[in-house]
């Protein structure tokens, strides 16, 4: 038997609790994995919460992530004793995922703990902290330099935006962030961020070209906070879109792509191939200071984690949040 947060929906709605489960329950995949820790981000929020369709089949195992060891495996690329790390691949949406203290996956989409972390800061980092990893290798591989100019990092105060300033600094930025929680302005610049702006001088429709500023932007917001980020871009800058957290509208015109070179980079984590996946971890290991992860990330335990997800749907979070399933 093993502990899981588990969602079912009835004609009567949605319910979701703590459950023992024995493990013949578990989906089919070539390897079971005893898993040490996941997380919650904002799509288990919405899962947990109800809040967005996200979750495609019920009952569900809720959790985008988890770390943890290899139990069984008919798969030739892992065995008993591994240590393996698992983001996104619809896991906790179609298929059960990592707030349970037991996953069956398909090897295909595990990458092995980077030995620069312990399976806790590999959570602490999570999806969130993995995406920021790929929003700026695009922007690297786009060209973006430090020399260009600033960075502008949206959502800052959130696991992607806090990780990104982290990775942005160590490669010799600039960087401002965006955030709707001034009141974090010392979080920020403790991270790396040289200076803070209140996101509500971007919430609303702005021109379509404005004055450049943004060598690269990472953006986690979307909507008019993402146009507005286009329309200050340089020339020849680059924007790494990953989210939606205003909303999933753009409402811009072509005028910065056409006028000024600009580039809108899409950043899809959940199903991006192993080589993304692997460079991605290599700069986390590279460039991340583990100690940043102590300032960004906090534990809590798996009862926990339902009404911590609740607080990510009214705003009331920062950073990272570590799931200890065994606690």
């Amino acid at each position: 038997m093993f502990s899981a947060i588990v969602i079912d929906k009835n004609d009567e709605g949605q319910t979701v609790n703590v459950q023992q489960l024995d493990e013949s329950a578990l989906p089919e995949g070539d390897v079971t994995i005893d898993v040490a820790y996941s997380t919650l981000n904002f799509k288990d929020g919405l899962a947990i919460t109800g809040s967005s369709p996200v979750v495609r089949k019920f009952p569900m195992v809720p959790g985008i992530d988890l770390v943890g060891t290899v139990t069984e495996s008919s798969s030739a690329d892992w065995k008993a004793g591994d240590t393996v790390v698992l983001n996104g691949w619809g896991v906790g949406e179609a298929h059960w995922g990592g707030l349970a203290q037991k996953a069956r996956l398909k090897g295909e989409w595990l990458v092995p703990l980077p030995s620069a972390f312990t399976p806790a800061q590999a959570m602490a980092i999570g999806t969130a902290g993995y995406t920021a990893a790929l929003c700026v290798d695009a922007l690297v591989d786009a060209g973006v330099k430090p020399e260009q100019g600033e960075i502008l990092v949206t959502g800052a105060t959130g696991g992607v935006g806090s990780v990104a300033i982290v990775l942005l600094k160590k490669l010799g930025f600039r960087v401002a962030a965006l955030t709707g929680k001034m009141s974090e302005e010392g979080y920020l610049k403790g991270l790396g961020a040289e200076t803070v702006i209140d996101r509500a001088e971007y919430a609303e429709k702005g021109k379509p070209l404005q004055k450049e500023r943004w060598a690269g932007v990472v953006d986690a917001a979307g909507s008019f906070t993402l146009a507005n980020a286009i329309a200050q871009t340089r020339y020849g800058g680059a924007v790494a879109a990953c989210g939606l957290a205003q909303g999933p509208d753009l409402t811009a015109t072509v005028m910065p792509f056409i006028l000024r070179g600009v580039s809108l980079l899409g950043i899809d984590s959940v199903m991006a191939p192993k080589a993304k996946r692997l460079k991605a971890w290599d700069r986390l290991a590279k460039d991340l200071d583990p100690a940043a992860l102590d300032t960004i990330a906090q534990t809590i335990g798996l009862d926990e984690a339902v009404d911590t997800a609740k607080k990510f749907m009214s705003g009331e979070v920062k950073g990272r949040y570590i799931v200890d399933v065994n606690a």
